[in-house]
């Protein structure tokens, strides 16, 4: 049978003594997390291990003795570490022996209660306890093709990684105690301290009190009947910039809470929210600094009246081409006339609207601009809502076209029925078989024509304004993209892997140390960092979806039924 001994590698110059730590019997390993060196007391050891279990719930016992023999003396220690096990009373009894500055060391084992002893191979794996305390380690992400042996080897790891963890009241006791205990062990020089992280978090308590109670005042404000009025709820409902505060709101809500963490995740996610909401602010104020520098938000209201006038101008240009010949086709004149003056004074509207409130521009971009504070999120959100507004008109005229476009074609396939002898059960949502009089064919025929020859010139019209409608609506994907991507990505975790990647362990490798004959072999267990894609597949934020829910395909039958294509951001949904 091959023994495992876990040995931290910070004890590896410890003075003599027993060592503590947990025997894990299915593995047929020992973990070792301390040095009890001497002079001590075993009734007081005794104590003070009971205690530690009841605590942390783990079985620590003590399971050898560990010998430091600097000068080759003392004769009878080996002995005397020997008799030790009589009173502990471990099965098997871990004796290792390092002798003078030799990286070789003795390790073998008793069984004195056993009937028949067997010589026990013994394999020494250093681990820097350090590490493996402060590391948390992940399951496989792909469970579905993760075999069994693969899932047992990940489950005895985690049980070495959980015995460090959970031994955190052991670590309390240090050289500098005044207790009978001297433990060694990573912090057995004493536990590091900082006055300004102290501080912090002395002062960290008044001000989540006060952004909890500034929180709670919001989130009442908002859910006041005074919202839910019809113009006030439409608004909140539409506007990104709305939604976004919402979802911040909901993210200071979590950091602010007094509710401890009581998993790894919800720490995570706490500091990944943080950190996300810290950078989110600085960015905005770089942004609103750099608005308000050099007079920007005069020159960009100066800009914005010119470009509106401009994109008007070719609006009225296209207008005019469709009005005549586009591309040598023959379009109905009549029908094309009256599409190219309908949609012609709906621009002469809107260039109204934008020259009357030319003089509030700049203090509407002003104060606009102060909302930067907030976030780089929420002045994004901002410009997408700005983006919706300047192109209202366009949306209107894709919708007058879509739906002129959408009854056509509905009308041309309900009269295509007719001329098969078929009609549409709206009951059974089923295409039927149905016989017609002669008038009723007749006149079939004659709208059935009438729509097919007026079908070119209303598709034509209905095509532009769709390609128009796409293209604003991929500006505010893009906007809507980025937004998401400062929302959901864990940057805490990103900065953790990239400055402490033992933090975030995904497994463990083992490097083969110098051997020597007649000694134990020799392992050095390192810790696998997590790929940057599993960190953020693992703990990314949730957020709300910019994406399409229609496939390709669905998006493309929309577009030639004429159905209405709304934007990339679907309302109310999360998406994890």
């Amino acid at each position: 049978m091959v023994l495992k001994v876990f040995f931290p590698s910070c004890c590896s110059s410890a003075e003599s003594g027993i060592l503590v730590g947990r025997w894990l019997s299915e593995q047929s390993s020992a973990v070792i997390l301390a040095v009890v060196h001497f002079p001590f007391i075993p009734v007081q050891v005794k104590q003070y291990l009971s205690e530690v279990q009841r605590v942390t719930k783990v079985s620590v016992s003590v399971l050898g003795s560990w010998s430091n023999s600097k000068q080759e003396k003392e004769e009878n220690l080996s002995k005397f570490l020997e008799d030790l096990g009589t009173i502990f009373s471990h099965e098997p009894w871990i004796q290792i022996s390092k002798e003078g500055d030799s990286k070789f060391w003795s390790c073998s084992t008793l069984q004195k209660h056993s009937n028949s002893p067997k010589e026990e191979e013994v394999i020494l794996i250093y681990y820097d306890q350090r590490k493996v305390m402060l590391s948390h380690l992940h399951p496989p992400l792909d469970t579905a093709t993760s075999t069994d042996h693969e899932a047992d080897d990940a489950s005895k790891l985690s049980a070495i990684f959980h015995t460090v963890a959970k031994s955190k009241i052991l670590f309390m006791t240090d050289r500098y105690d005044d207790g009978p205990i001297k433990l060694t062990h990573w912090q057995s020089d004493g536990a590091e301290a900082s006055i300004i992280v102290e501080l912090m978090k002395q002062a960290s308590v008044p001000a989540c009190m006060l952004l909890t109670f500034l929180l709670s005042l919001v989130s009442r404000i908002c859910r006041s009947r005074v919202l839910k009025f019809w113009p006030l709820s439409f608004l909140w409902s539409k506007l990104s910039t709305c939604e976004q505060l919402g979802h911040r709101l909901q993210h200071l809500q979590v950091i602010s809470s007094n509710k401890k963490a009581q998993t790894q995740t919800q720490l995570m996610r706490k500091a990944n929210i943080f950190v996300s909401l810290l950078i989110d602010v600085a960015l905005g104020i770089l942004l609103m600094s750099w608005l308000y520098r050099k007079n920007r938000i005069g020159r960009l209201a100066d800009t914005l009246i010119p470009v509106a006038d401009h994109v008007a101008e070719e609006l009225q240009d296209l207008l005019q081409w469709l009005m005549g010949a586009p591309a040598g086709l023959k379009m109905n004149r009549a029908l094309d006339q009256v599409l190219g003056r309908f949609f012609l004074y709906h621009i002469h509207l809107w260039i109204s609207y934008i020259h009357l409130m030319s003089p509030f521009i700049e203090m509407i971009l002003w104060y606009v601009g102060l909302s930067a504070c907030l976030g780089l999120t929420v002045a994004l959100c901002i410009l997408s809502d700005i983006i919706a507004l300047l192109t209202f008109h366009i949306y209107c005229f894709y919708v007058y076209g879509a739906r002129l476009y959408c009854l056509k074609i509905y009308g041309l396939s309900s009269l295509w029925r007719l001329f098969r002898g078929k009609k549409w059960n709206v009951l059974r949502q089923r295409v039927d078989s149905c016989s017609y009089d002669l008038d009723q064919l007749f006149i079939g025929t004659l709208l059935f024509t009438i729509l097919l020859f007026l079908l070119p010139t209303t598709a034509l019209y209905y095509l532009v304004f769709t390609l128009l409608r796409l293209l604003v609506v991929i500006v505010q994907g893009l906007i809507h993209l980025l937004v998401d991507l400062i929302d959901s990505l864990p940057l805490y975790s990103i900065l953790l892997r990239l400055c402490r990647s033992y933090r975030l362990a995904a497994g463990v490798k083992f490097r083969v140390l110098e051997q020597q004959d007649g000694k134990p072999l020799r392992l050095l267990m390192q810790i696998n960092p997590l790929s940057y894609g599993s960190v953020v597949q693992t703990y990314r934020l949730p957020t709300y979806s910019c994406y399409p829910k229609d496939s390709w395909i669905s998006l493309c039958k929309k577009l030639f039924l004429g159905e209405l294509i709304y934007p990339w951001k679907h309302k109310g949904e999360k998406q994890d």
